[in-house]
């Protein structure tokens, strides 16, 4: 299994606690998405279970979606990233995504998609799709805007760099930033989360837009004059766009468009590769103090 689940019996209740465990970078491959599926629909069932946490092990979190399996039928084979995420939002118990090392991609599209976020002082989260020609597929487009604004959603998506955890807490998408012990508090804090009556739900925000069309169309002229032979950056601008203008469910599906178009050009294909290639390079590398 890819993913180790622990019931923690304290003052605040049962809180069951599912750890990402693929090392090196915790990648959200189909072994890990089935062991992340298989746990909580045990702590689901669990009576003695109040609220759910998913956390990461070898100090990250996750670095995303496994890249190798872009473009192949695994994918999206179930549980894909979309499974996983509904399921969250749909849980009758609490889910708490607790982010105690860097975050990226897939990852931060489920935390968006967990009732409640928390994380340790520092570390980094990221969408960074448009760096391999894409944008975020499960949801990122669509989610982020609605909690953070539509200016941190461009920043963050259109560039793809990933920003503090203190930066997304001060826009209110991250619940609590958590010092010293970070589980201890994660564990704290799902406790006192079992308590409330109502569940938020990302998709379910309806915030004001008013001033958005201002934003987006800074946004294309500047994505347009730097990196004019890429498609991603413009496709990315398209999506947030459609957050503000769409029901959730149609921008959703909108988004997941945008995605496989993006999927099938030579210009995503290409930066995949040189992503393969860096990597590969990194591997073989001889130690830098030699």
């Amino acid at each position: 299994m890819t993913a180790r689940y622990d019931l923690h019996h304290d003052i605040h209740g049962n809180v069951a606690v599912i750890t990402l465990d693929n090392p090196p970078v915790n990648s959200m491959g189909m072994a890990t998405r089935q062991a992340i599926g298989a746990h909580l629909a045990a702590a689901i069932a669990d009576p003695l279970v109040c609220a759910v946490i998913i956390t990461g092990g070898n100090n990250i979190f996750t670095g995303g979606a496994d890249i190798r399996e872009f473009g192949l039928p695994i994918a999206m084979q179930a549980p894909s990233l979309h499974d996983l995420i509904r399921a969250f939002e749909t849980s009758p118990k609490p889910v708490v995504s607790a982010i105690n090392g860097v975050c990226m991609g897939g990852g931060t599209e489920i935390s968006l998609g967990c009732h409640y976020r928390v994380a340790a002082p520092g570390v980094m989260i990221g969408l960074p799709e448009v760096k391999i020609g894409l944008l975020p597929g499960a949801g990122g487009t669509q989610r982020l805007p609605r909690v953070a604004g539509v200016e941190l959603a461009l920043r963050m998506i259109v560039s793809g760099n990933a920003v503090p955890a203190e930066v997304l807490a001060k826009a209110n998408a991250w619940d609590r930033i958590i010092e010293d012990d970070f589980l201890a508090g994660a564990i704290i804090f799902a406790g006192e989360m079992a308590k409330q009556k109502q569940l938020p739900r990302v998709r379910d925000k309806n915030p004001s837009f008013t001033g958005a069309q201002q934003s987006f169309s800074a946004a294309r002229v500047a994505a347009a004059s730097a990196n004019p032979q890429w498609p991603a950056p413009l496709k990315c601008i398209d999506a947030i766009e459609a957050s503000t203008l769409q029901s959730f469910d149609d921008g959703l599906a909108y988004e997941f468009k945008l995605f496989n178009e993006l999927m099938a050009t030579p210009e995503a294909a290409e930066l995949r590769r040189a992503f393969f290639a860096e990597r590969a390079a990194r591997k073989t590398a001889p130690p830098k103090n030699l």
